[in-house]
């Protein structure tokens, strides 16, 4: 079936969480992440067990929220859930194993830090290999209020990852733009190049470590003896 968002009305709801409900699922955890398409860092994933009892007014998907509200949502999301956890994988490892890879085992280790073990899994146009029903939706945290809530807290946690590591590379602006592609941030990759916490296996990175404006190169030692005859 065809998604088209126009046909949706109002897309994030519990349509799916009680869905599952009707068909004997109690632990229903939205997964979600952030930060995959950043050049910077590592990427963040959340699972939430929301409680069907403690409706938290707003949840959306974390894009299309300001951060204020962001802020505020993840505090009531981490009070009101019956269960959460956050995960995280970094550059090195996206590097090693390609930014799908890696999303997906952030989302497995979330998973495996929640405190209550879920029965059903709601997830954002992904899979994962555990023995869990789980149910893959299009534009997933803009559909499922589970997938927002986890959406929102892997968002808040990664901002705040990124606002601390900001000290440690003040070159690349990461408090502004959170490691993702923006002018700012690859006009100091051309200057400084790559730090080492940056992802290596995406191209912006890459070249800037050998294009770089800083980089100094040997001139070989044939080219040498040519120039002198």
């Amino acid at each position: 079936m065809c998604y088209n968002p126009r046909l949706m009305g109002r897309l994030c709801s519990t349509r799916y969480e009680r869905e599952a409900r009707q068909r004997g699922w109690t632990r229903i955890a939205g997964l979600d992440e952030a930060g995959r398409g950043s050049l910077f860092g590592p990427v963040v994933a959340a699972a939430v067990i929301l409680n069907p009892r403690r409706r938290i007014v707003g949840l959306d998907d974390s894009k299309k929220l300001s951060p204020d509200r962001r802020t505020i949502l993840a505090e009531r999301i981490r009070e009101h859930a019956l269960a959460w956890a956050v995960a995280e994988v970094p550059a090195d490892r996206i590097d090693a194993w390609n930014i799908y890879q890696a999303s997906r085992q952030a989302m497995t280790a979330a998973l495996e830090q929640l405190r209550v073990t879920p029965d059903y899994l709601l997830l954002d146009a992904m899979r994962l290999d555990v023995l869990i029903e789980q149910k893959p939706l299009i534009k997933g945290d803009t559909r499922s209020v589970s997938i927002a809530a986890a959406s929102i807290l892997a968002k808040t946690s990664r901002d705040r990852r990124l606002e601390e590591l900001d000290a440690l590379y003040p070159h690349y602006g990461l408090a502004r733009n959170k490691g993702y592609g923006t002018p700012d941030h690859l006009e100091a990759l051309r200057i400084f190049g790559p730090s080492p916490l940056h992802r290596f296996s995406f191209a912006p990175v890459r070249e800037s470590a050998c294009w770089s404006s800083g980089a100094t190169q040997e001139p070989l030692p044939l080219m040498e003896t040519l120039a002198s005859t």
